[in-house]
């Protein structure tokens, strides 16, 4: 099974359809885990990873992201060194009405006859300006913090921007 690229589902078109009790089928979302990393300890800085424009993040993106930044701060930090928020969660169930292609696919699909869709996945929608994902790090890995965030931007569908939230004097 093929998935479709992920700039099929970035905009927001219409209203958000997401009461799940009344759809069967719907996929579970592939993030599981929004808190990584040490969560008691306290830390010097807080980095947050903020979305430029407004858009929907698919559940997959999001592990993409979440994955990506957790090997880095793993790798640069230890197990204990950071502490890892994500900050979405997807409820918005996207749908696709699949159509056959090929050879004789005029005669087997039937075109726009109920073309409602399948629940194929879910997507998170974001505001411009909204936080994505939350990084709690010490002074001394600020710079593991900063490539970790940057390396996990590039999975995601829409430009971000980096805001240290807390500890800010601390840098300057």
């Amino acid at each position: 099974m093929t998935r479709k690229p992920g700039r099929m589902y970035r905009e927001i078109k219409s209203q958000a359809y997401c009461q799940r009790k009344y759809m069967g089928g719907v996929p579970a979302p592939r993030i599981t885990q929004f808190n990584m990393g040490k969560t008691s300890k306290p830390f010097d800085l807080t980095l947050t990873l903020l979305a430029e424009e407004r858009c929907q993040i698919r559940h997959i993106a999001l592990e993409a992201l979440r994955v990506a930044v957790n090997r880095e701060l793993q790798n640069r930090t230890g197990n204990e060194g950071y502490h890892m928020k994500v900050r979405l969660y997807p409820h918005v169930v996207i749908r696709e009405n699949k159509q056959a292609t090929g050879a004789g696919a005029d005669r087997v699909s039937q075109g726009m006859r109920a073309a409602f869709g399948k629940a194929i996945g879910t997507v998170a929608r974001v505001d411009r300006g909204q936080r994505i994902i939350t990084v709690r790090v010490n002074k001394e890995h600020l710079d593991a913090a900063k490539i970790a965030l940057k390396r996990g931007s590039v999975k995601l569908p829409t430009p971000t921007r980096m805001v240290i939230e807390k500890g800010a004097e601390l840098v300057a």
